[in-house]
């Protein structure tokens, strides 16, 4: 299952992989969403990795998860595994003008057990809906980039 998403965020490139990489307020904003999140201490580098506990479906979940690319400042990627699903997630960034960057974002989840075959099953009768919710998540993501960026300018 994929879901493929692309912003246009007005703001340098620079300043926009240093907010998708700024951990430590990704971090919080996961922690105010419920999630809880440990970091593996280590410098933010390829193979840094986070712990996650977070309740989907009524159910509390486990999720491991990769940074296993760091390209500043092209993008960067993570591999997750939670109960079966294996995720791979890639940000590419690419600057359009010196102060305009496209944000695409790829995100590809597979089933490695039956629950897991399960649960991406019902997943896909709402692809739709989800497809939706995801981009415009990202497009919020985006807008929150460029105001925190014309803030600091």
């Amino acid at each position: 299952m994929n879901f493929l998403a692309k912003e246009d965020i007005e703001a340098p490139i620079d300043q926009v992989f240093g907010m998708l990489t700024d951990f430590d307020a990704i971090e919080r904003a996961a922690l105010w969403r419920g999630i809880d999140v440990k970091r593996q201490a280590g410098p933010v580098a390829v193979g840094l990795t986070w712990d996650l506990k977070f309740t989907f479906r009524g159910k509390d979940r486990a999720a491991h998860l990769k940074l296993t690319e760091f390209d500043a400042p092209n993008g960067v990627a993570f591999d997750s595994d939670s109960g079966g699903i294996e995720a791979e997630g890639r940000i590419d960034l690419v600057a359009l003008s010196r102060s305009r960057t496209r944000m695409t974002t790829h995100v590809e989840l597979e089933a490695k057990t039956l629950s897991a075959r399960l649960l991406l099953q019902s997943l896909k009768l709402a692809k739709s809906n989800l497809n939706k919710r995801f981009k415009l998540r990202l497009a919020n993501f985006a807008k929150e980039i460029e105001t925190r960026c014309a803030k600091r300018a």
